[in-house]
């Protein structure tokens, strides 16, 4: 039974499987690499700015709404702004 066994790992078709499946986990494990490092890079820039008097909490949100569609940061703003009216907070 090994030696069938030992035969199929051999035949074209499985060593190319195989290779491409090593091909992909290297790829995945170099763009992680590369996305630890851009984390890493825009943690300093946060900090950075927060060494220059920015409040960094107010940078991630201008980030986080410049992501959205122009449209549906109007819908977000307007129903916020309703939710704040009903509570008395406007």
């Amino acid at each position: 039974m090994a030696t069938s066994a030992a035969v199929r790992d051999d035949e074209p078709a499985t060593k190319f499987a195989k290779d491409q499946l090593k091909s992909i986990i290297e790829r995945i494990e170099r763009l992680e690499e590369e996305k630890k490092a851009i984390s890493d890079d825009i943690r300093d820039v946060y900090a950075e700015s927060k060494g220059n008097g920015y409040d960094v909490k107010a940078l991630r949100t201008i980030v986080r709404l410049r992501k959205q569609d122009p449209n549906e940061r109007a819908d977000a703003e307007t129903i916020l702004e309703t939710y704040m009216q009903a509570l008395g907070m406007i």
